[in-house]
């Protein structure tokens, strides 16, 4: 299947995670682009991205490098949009149809699937407002892999760590050989 994988890097602690899962992307011969919240940028620079995908990453809405704005012209060759971490916000403001970032304005924008690996506390992932959106996303076809029962920044054990960056490339890869993975 030709065309992009477009990762969206939200503002976790978990973020330092998702530079391996694109650098394992960029090894199997993928075209990514990065989408970083301004919150993303205070847990993995924008450097790292750079280096792994010969890019830089898009964070602001009107980068001048897309005339016709990122979130148009980032889903044009989308073939798959990747949100790790995905935090309460991002989840929500997706849910919620919330064009309040470039972020959830390029997830409104693409005719991809779109798969997200959740990441948060425990108290936030257990939350009903929180479960009613993960149950909406789930509802309009987005795919989640995670979260997994773990150590937490928080110093805590429970539900809410992101999936590791092998079990999100696994979980992907029939996106990347398929038009429609089972």
């Amino acid at each position: 299947m030709t065309g992009r994988i477009v990762v969206g890097v939200s503002g976790g602690i978990a973020a330092f995670k998702t530079a391996a899962l694109v650098s394992r992307l960029v090894q199997l011969g993928e075209a990514v682009s990065v989408v970083m919240t301004e919150s993303a940028q205070q847990f993995v620079g924008p450097a790292t991205f750079s280096a792994l995908c010969n890019s830089q990453p898009v964070i602001h809405p009107f980068d001048s490098r897309f005339p016709l704005g990122p979130h148009i012209e980032l889903a044009q060759d989308c073939k798959l949009l990747i949100v790790a971490p995905a935090t309460a916000h991002v989840m929500a403001a997706c849910a919620l149809g919330l064009a309040d970032t470039l972020l959830s304005t390029l997830y409104l924008n693409v005719e991809c699937p779109v798969v997200m690996a959740p990441a948060m506390s425990t108290p936030m992932w257990e939350k009903p407002a929180v479960q009613r959106n993960v149950e909406q996303l789930r509802l309009d076809g987005v795919h989640l892999v995670g979260p997994e029962i773990g150590w937490l920044s928080c110093r805590r054990q429970g539900a809410g760590r992101m999936a590791e960056p092998e079990t999100i490339l696994d979980f992907v890869k029939p996106f990347l050989t398929s038009t429609s993975p089972e």
